[in-house]
């Protein structure tokens, strides 16, 4: 397993990709393996937010 030190983490709060843990936990969502991936955490965190929507949705559903 690889240090998520060396991984890319997107920070929610300025919107920056960063390697390592340069900001605190609260502003981070990752980690990615690559910086071209953690760019790309807004629009991959809305999707999967759809999805347990959904999800939810159905269960109740049931």
């Amino acid at each position: 397993m690889s240090d998520e030190n060396d991984k890319y983490w997107y920070n929610l709060t300025t919107g920056e990709v960063e390697r390592g843990f340069a900001s605190p936990v609260i502003d981070r969502a990752g980690p990615f393996d690559t910086a071209e991936e953690a760019a790309n955490a807004p629009e991959l965190l809305k999707e999967r937010s759809r999805q347990w929507a959904e999800d939810d949705e159905r269960e109740e559903d049931e």
